[in-house]
């Protein structure tokens, strides 16, 4: 029974992870969008909003209560005393409840994009957008390691992946300006 749930949860993840990059993503178009002229600005901008609000509602939203749902069951299934001993479990729910504090500041960038507001730059998006590319990493390098001394040994690449991917879209920004 306990791997349906991890089947479950697994399949959870990997959307809600799939509809977050891709909204993000379209808040960077968004944002692009607006440095461009009547009449194309509003109605690309409009476009953006109802793909938003429909990608956040049917994907993102789901995907997290159904990962919330099966992690919290099988936390239960495995035992208080299995909860106890595996620190590993304690951490990637703190690095989880960043993700969820991440995904609910997504619904907010929704509406104060579709008013008009100036959230941030589209290359801020960007990075922005890669908030849950550093925590997936860790979430999964935590579930597999699952051994906190040799996770503690992996923190330096998992910080390396981070700064690489700034210095990456830096050159990406650079090359794309200039083009």
């Amino acid at each position: 029974m306990i791997l349906y749930f991890k089947a479950l949860h697994i399949f959870g993840f990997v959307a809600w992870f799939a509809g977050l990059f891709y909204l993000v993503r379209m808040f960077v178009y968004h944002v692009e969008a607006g440095l461009k002229p009547e009449p194309d600005k509003g109605i690309l901008q409009a476009q953006f909003t109802l793909m938003q609000k429909r990608v956040y509602k049917i994907i993102c939203n789901v995907a997290a209560v159904l990962t919330w749902t099966c992690g919290v069951i099988m936390i239960c299934l495995y035992g208080l005393e299995w909860f106890k001993v595996n620190t590993w479990l304690h951490i990637k729910l703190i690095l989880l409840f960043i993700l969820t504090a991440y995904h609910l500041y997504c619904k907010t960038v929704i509406g104060k994009l579709e008013r008009g507001e100036e959230v941030m730059s589209a290359f801020g998006f960007r990075l922005f957008n890669e908030v849950p590319s550093i925590l997936l990493l860790t979430i999964v390098l935590l579930a597999c390691i699952r051994s906190m001394e040799e996770f503690v040994l992996t923190l330096p690449y998992i910080l390396a992946f981070g700064v690489a991917i700034y210095f990456i879209a830096k050159i990406y920004k650079r090359v794309r300006g200039a083009a």
